[in-house]
C-alpha cells in the first residue's frame, strides 16, 4: 500500500513541486491538497493520509500551530514541516509540537522524500537535517547566559505571567529584592521589558515556546548519532529545552 500523503500549503508552487516530486515515487500517492489551515481538518477526516506535510506559514494561521492542533488530535499520523524559515528557535518549536519531521524548503528532494518515508513508519519520533549542530549553539548561548537558580526561578514566573509583587511573594523575598532580580535578568537578556526577556528566553531555549509543556509528547525515541555534527538525529522534546 502507498504513503496516503496529504498537503498543506498556500504556495500554488510548491504544491505543483510536491505533486511532481511524489509521482516519481511508486510508494506514495497524493490524496488531498489544502491551501490553508482552515481547509485541512476536514480534508484529513476525510482522507485519512498517513502523513501530512505542512508549510510553516499559511496564508490563514501559523503551520506550527496547526501542527500541534493535528497532533492532538492524531497522535499517530505523520507529520512533515516544511519550512524556508532557518532560525534555530523555528526547529526546537517544531520539535516541542510534536512534528515527525523538520525540512527545510530548500533541502535536496532525496531529503524530503525520505522525512516523508520516516513520518510514516515512526511518527512520534523527530529528525532533521542539522539538529546536532543547532543542539551545540543553544547550549553554548545558554552556558554563556549562566542564569543563577534565583534568576531562572524569576524568569519562569515572568513567563508565567506574574508582576514584581507578586513574584516577591511567591518567592519569599522582598519586592526590592525581586526588582533587583528582575533587573539583572533583563541585562543578561539584553532586554529592556518583560516581552523582549521571553522572546530572547524562547529564542535560546531557556523556556519553552508552548505555554503547557504537559500537553507535549511524553517521551520521543534518540538516536544513538543524536551528538554527532551534521547527521540526521532524533531526540526527545525535554533534551532540545533542557
Amino acid at each position: 500500500m502507498p504513503i496516503r500523503l496529504v498537503i498543506i500549503d498556500g504556495h500554488t508552487l510548491t504544491r505543483y513541486g510536491l505533486r511532481e516530486l511524489i509521482a516519481q515515487h511508486a510508494d506514495m500517492e497524493i490524496v488531498a491538497e489544502c491551501r490553508s489551515a482552515a481547509e485541512a481538518p476536514a480534508a484529513i477526516a476525510a482522507t485519512k493520509p498517513d502523513v501530512v506535510t505542512i508549510d510553516s506559514t499559511l496564508p490563514d494561521g501559523d503551520g506550527l500551530q496547526l501542527a500541534k492542533e493535528i497532533r492532538d488530535r492524531y497522535p499517530h499520523l505523520g507529520i512533515v514541516m516544511l519550512t524556508s524559515l532557518g532560525e534555530d528557535d523555528v526547529l526546537f518549536r517544531a520539535l516541542e509540537t510534536g512534528v515527525s519531521a523538520f525540512v527545510a524548503k530548500t533541502a535536496p528532494v532525496e531529503e524530503t522524500i525520505a522525512a516523508i518515508r520516516h513520518a510514516s513508519v515512526a511518527a512520534a519520533s523527530f529528525t532533521a537535517s542539522g539538529l546536532a549542530k543547532a543542539l551545540a549553539r543553544r547550549q553554548t548561548a545558554q552556558d554563556r547566559l549562566a542564569l543563577s537558580p534565583r534568576e531562572a526561578e524569576v524568569l519562569r514566573l515572568l513567563h508565567d505571567g506574574l508582576t514584581t509583587p507578586m513574584i516577591a511573594q511567591k518567592m519569599y523575598i522582598s519586592q526590592s529584592t525581586a526588582k533587583t532580580y528582575v533587573a539583572r535578568l533583563y541585562e543578561k537578556l539584553g532586554a529592556s521589558n518583560r516581552a523582549q526577556a521571553l522572546m530572547t528566553a524562547v529564542h535560546y531555549g531557556l523556556i519553552r515556546y508552548e505555554a503547557n509543556p504537559a500537553s507535549l509528547p511524553a517521551s520521543r525515541p534518540v538516536s544513538p548519532r543524536a551528538a554527532q555534527p551534521g547527521l540526521r538525529t532524533t531526540v526527545p522534546p525535554h533534551r532540545a529545552a533542557s
